[in-house]
């Protein structure tokens, strides 16, 4: 039995370019194609979103409806605020603690490496009860505060992971140049190795504000209907009367919008700060 691996081989090339092209095709096609039926069910007029045959009549009355509700405006802009308030505040740490790991071996250091390593190894998801919980004593339950915080925690557990890979390909020389010069370690790291990280930065901060803007299990335990914020808001749509599909695709189709256009004028730095 000849094994397939020969098989495409011994094709002439003109047909492994096409096997080639036919394989990435189909595998585009299918993380295409949800986001394709998203955006067609959200221009279908209710009526037609279960009868495809009934014609190719489009319509934005889904979107206009959408902008019309004042909860899912301001879900957006509760999703938005959080997002880039935890991205700021998760770097403002994450930064300084991935360069103390990569840096520094004292005590300290090993300390904080053992409780984001405990942190990081249980699942986040058996945090949400206990949150709720102290969201409830605390006073915090529905309040922006109380969504912030879990958001900057599992976000300093995980990224000081990536920034301590990232500092630790960083060559230490030159700080130890500006050290010998009379600079301090905080002057070192603040004119040396914070410029030298700044493309790692980048893809850190666009990773972390595309996963807060998707997250939704501390979203929907951690928030009533003082905060609404789009991923809970848009999960209302299932109702015991049914699902409003083209609602709930129009509000897909307006969420997919700001985190595609993060993704697109942030790749090059994501690439750029893997790399490093």
């Amino acid at each position: 039995m000849v094994r397939t691996p020969l098989m495409f081989a011994r094709l002439p090339l003109g047909g492994r370019r096409l096997l080639f092209g036919l394989a990435v095709f189909g595998f585009c096609f299918a993380f295409a194609f949800p986001v394709l039926w998203l955006i067609l069910t959200s221009l279908r007029p209710e009526s037609g979103v279960y009868y495809v045959h009934r014609g190719t009549e489009f319509t934005l009355a889904s979107f206009a409806e959408v902008l019309q509700d004042d909860r899912l405006v301001q879900a957006f802009f509760n999703s938005a605020l959080i997002s880039t308030l935890a991205t700021i505040f998760s770097l403002l740490v994450t930064v300084s603690s991935g360069y103390m790991l990569s840096r520094f071996k004292g005590p300290a250091a090993s300390t904080w490496f053992g409780t984001i390593y405990v942190f990081r190894c249980v699942p986040y998801i058996s945090w949400v009860l206990p949150l709720y919980f102290v969201a409830q004593s605390w006073g915090l339950y529905d309040t922006y505060l109380g969504l912030l915080l879990p958001h900057i925690a599992v976000h300093i557990c995980f990224f000081s992971w990536l920034m301590k890979g990232f500092f630790d390909g960083i060559d230490p020389s030159m700080e130890h140049a500006a050290l010998i010069d009379g600079c301090t370690r905080w002057g070192a790291f603040v004119r040396v190795a914070l410029p030298s990280a700044i493309p790692a930065i980048s893809a850190l901060g666009v990773l972390c504000w595309l996963f807060t803007w998707n997250e939704f299990l501390f979203a929907l335990i951690l928030t009533g209907n003082k905060v609404p914020v789009i991923t809970v808001v848009m999960a209302q749509f299932v109702t015991e009367m049914g699902l409003r599909w083209n609602l709930m695709a129009a509000t897909a189709v307006m969420a997919l919008v700001p985190a595609f256009l993060l993704a697109l004028f942030g790749q090059k730095y994501v690439i750029r700060g893997l790399r490093i």
